[in-house]
């Protein structure tokens, strides 16, 4: 049996959205209330799925989820795994230790600073050691370890370039702790920067257990539902991961859900450049697309209060959305945000008999919103005598200041003047203006705009990417680069991806200006199949 049907899952803060798909037809969609360990909300929606579209669960190829279970847990400092901490680099390394700047909170989640241990050597930027690596310190550092932790994060000097020791000390870690240990190698998680990697590295050892049982929930579910396909798993960039990679990797998966929103945006609309708005009940994620992908930050990116070096999309955040309050005095609007009623809209806004103002009864009021959601159990106004009673010039004042947040949001995403195209995603979507709004060519909310993450997430390409510091001076340019494109593509095959069907997507070259030379870093990205 050919396994055309692929289910894909969005969890986002309020709802968790669900699809089936086959080929390019939307087979059933659905959302459900996240649930507090999130993985039963998927479970939930998974059931809804199964039971509307009447699937063979044989019939289905690929699960894949965007998830906020690695967010959460470290933003609440919930269910982390206690971290062995090593750093290879004394003595040039000492003057800032690990988790310097860390909140104590977190710091503690983790196991604190009494499991942190810098460790003589590390590699110079051409390959030589700064001193040669300790093992009788790892050794002994291990055995202090020995039942306080359940994780370990190894961060090497120019690890990135010269992995040896770091390799070498992840071996010592297996020989006295076990192979049931996980091990994080900064290696394999961000670029060349030592303390945002180090940090990066700290917190994916921390959320491995995390990843792991949501991941075992969904594969026991889906097993007893008589699906047998592979479970996969958003990344940053919007591709997947095979859930196996996933574990090893979650903390490539703490962008996932607007990433996902990119790609859903994408594959529906067809258009590969502009701007995606994913408007929620509380909030409205904009990120902007370039040849069909989520733009990269280029600046370090905070999780939890940590910096951290980890690929994750360029992303404006406004507290703009179905459910935000609206102030007012008469028909003058002092106020937007950023209080929501959230969740409790269908109590709150007047729209429901509620007393209070919000963005969804000026889109209805306004004839924005006029008609019910499929997707959604609620009718979209049941007391419009309510809403009658607003007066022009109050819902005139208030969709010109949500216009303008948009306006100005869209323009601080832009990087060049010209108009461009914003596509309204989510399930606030039609509670936003599309007329008359100011850098934009268009405003299109396309076809199931209300589950566009869990579309995205059903996509199916993998993602992976390389990098290496290459010297012109004595090698050639487009060999230095070629072997970088096969070290990512060697990463997509790790990753669950056919490597034979690899892409190159985006070829990066920066120059070291304070290295001898003509050095510079080389990073290319990748994509391709899930499977042929």
């Amino acid at each position: 049996m050919k396994k055309e049907v692929r289910i894909g899952f969005d969890v986002g803060g309020t709802f968790t959205d669900g699809v089936i798909v086959k080929g390019k037809d939307i087979l059933s969609k659905t959302k459900t209330l996240t649930t507090e360990d999130v993985t039963s909300g998927i479970i939930n929606a998974l059931d809804d799925l199964l039971t509307a579209s009447k699937v063979d669960p044989l019939e289905v190829g690929m699960v894949s989820f965007g998830t906020t279970h690695t967010t959460n847990a470290i933003i609440e400092r919930k269910n982390l795994n206690k971290v062995g901490i090593f750093r290879i680099g004394a003595p040039a390394t000492t003057a800032i230790p690990p988790l310097t700047g860390w909140p104590n909170d977190l710091k503690e989640a983790i196991g604190g600073n009494e499991n942190v241990f810098i460790i003589n050597g590390g590699s110079e930027y051409d390959g030589r050691d700064i001193v040669p690596l300790d093992t009788e310190a790892v050794q002994n550092a291990c055995k202090e370890l020995e039942g306080k932790v359940d994780s370990v994060a190894i961060t090497g000097v120019f690890s990135p370039m010269i992995p040896d020791h770091e390799n070498r000390v992840a071996e010592i870690v297996k020989e006295v702790l076990g192979d049931d240990i996980h091990i994080t190698l900064s290696q394999n998680i961000s670029t060349i920067s030592l303390l945002e990697r180090e940090n990066s590295t700290i917190l994916n050892a921390s959320v491995i257990s995390v990843m792991q049982r949501s991941i075992n929930a969904l594969k026991d579910a889906t097993k007893k539902r008589g699906i047998e396909a592979s479970l996969y798993v958003v990344q940053n960039d919007g591709s997947v991961m095979s859930s196996d990679y996933a574990v090893d990797y979650p903390i490539f998966t703490v962008a996932s859900g607007p990433a996902a929103s990119v790609r859903g945006a994408v594959y529906l609309s067809g258009i590969t450049d502009g701007v995606v708005v994913d408007v929620g009940g509380t909030s409205t994620d904009v990120g902007y697309i370039v040849d069909g992908f989520p733009r990269e930050s280029a600046i370090t990116v905070t999780i939890g209060g940590v910096k951290t070096n980890i690929r994750c999309p360029d992303l404006l955040s406004i507290a703009l959305g179905g459910g935000t309050i609206i102030k007012n005095s008469g028909d003058k609007v002092v106020g937007i945000g950023p209080e929501s009623t959230g969740y409790n809209l269908v109590h709150l806004g007047k729209s429901f008999g509620g007393p209070i103002l919000t963005v969804h009864d000026v889109a209805v009021a306004r004839g924005g919103l006029n008609k019910n959601l499929d997707i959604f159990t609620n009718n979209f106004v049941t007391h419009p005598e309510k809403i009658k009673e607003l007066s022009n010039d109050l819902v005139m004042n208030a969709t010109k200041n949500i216009t303008e947040m948009l306006e100005v949001t869209i323009d601080q995403m832009k990087t060049t003047p010209e108009d461009i195209p914003a596509l309204i995603v989510g399930g606030g979507a039609t509670t936003m203006p599309k007329e008359n709004v100011s850098g934009t060519t268009e405003v299109i909310n396309p076809d199931h705009f209300e589950v566009c993450g869990a579309i995205g997430a059903t996509i199916a390409e993998i993602g992976a990417q390389a990098e290496a510091v290459a010297d012109l001076e004595v090698e050639d340019r487009e060999q230095a680069i070629n072997e970088v494109i096969e070290m990512a593509k060697n990463n997509l095959e790790i990753a669950g991806g056919v490597k034979d069907t690899a892409e190159v997507i985006d070829i990066e070259e920066i120059p070291f200006a304070y290295m001898p030379g003509k050095r510079q870093k080389i990073r290319v990205r990748v994509k391709g199949k899930v499977f042929n």
